[in-house]
């Protein structure tokens, strides 16, 4: 919702003011739900949205209803609505102090609080909070990243397959606690994809071919090239 920071930016949700440019299009939420009234509505880091929209949004939760301002109704009866924010985040991610190894219920909605009001809440059905990402789930994630490479690469009919300490190398260094797994798509394409761009285009992959990507003790990408791959494994 970053794109709706400024009060202006209510008009393109309900539609333009009669007399102003674009009154006759409509906004794009409204005309959205008219064309599709059975839908998941996903407003995602809704506080960033301008004040003014949560006061469009009140009378959503509360009637099931918005009017544009073309004074059509859009009916949201049969429609999800999920918001995502940031909010409380960086007081999750912070460490707790003596010997708890958990926090206490609600240690993240003191920033809830402050940026929505009572009103806006009290309409929520549920407060959902996600807990930071474990290491099985971040393992997932790098796995998901290589295999959407994988992908890629066959296409050009080039096999590759990936160390379990290369592995381990991007769960480490492509998490942050703030940030989530966000890093990890640049990490790849800082380390793996830069090392694999010349072989593609000149070298030993440009006709196809099978590859190894490891990690040494200096944390620098390596490729292994068929023979050299079997040459590394222990007898």
């Amino acid at each position: 919702m970053s794109e709706y920071m400024e009060r202006h930016a209510v008009s393109r949700l309900i539609g333009a003011p009669p007399g102003y440019v674009g009154f006759e299009q409509g906004g794009q939420m409204t005309e959205a739900i008219n064309k599709h009234p059975y839908a998941v509505l996903l407003l995602d880091e809704i506080e960033k949205a301008h004040p003014d929209i949560y006061n469009v949004l009140l009378q959503v939760m509360d009637h099931g209803t918005l009017t544009d301002n073309n004074g059509r109704k859009a009916d949201f009866r049969n429609v999800v609505i999920i918001m995502t924010t940031n909010a409380g985040a960086e007081a999750m991610s912070k460490p707790t102090l003596g010997f708890t190894q958990s926090k206490e219920a609600g240690d993240e909605m003191a920033d809830i609080k402050r940026l929505f009001s009572p009103e806006f809440r009290n309409r929520l059905d549920a407060t959902i909070s996600f807990k930071t990402l474990d290491e099985q789930i971040i393992m997932q994630v790098v796995d998901k990243f290589l295999m959407q490479l994988e992908h890629q690469l066959s296409d050009k009919k080039v096999e590759i397959h990936f160390t379990d300490a290369l592995r381990a190398f991007l769960a480490k260094r492509g998490f942050d606690p703030l940030m989530g797994a966000r890093p990890m798509a640049r990490l790849i394409q800082d380390t793996i994809r830069k090392a694999l761009a010349d072989e593609l285009l000149f070298g030993r992959l440009a006709n196809g071919g099978e590859v190894t990507v490891t990690i040494n003790d200096q944390d620098i990408v390596e490729l292994q090239f068929d023979q050299e791959a079997l040459a590394a494994e222990p007898a």
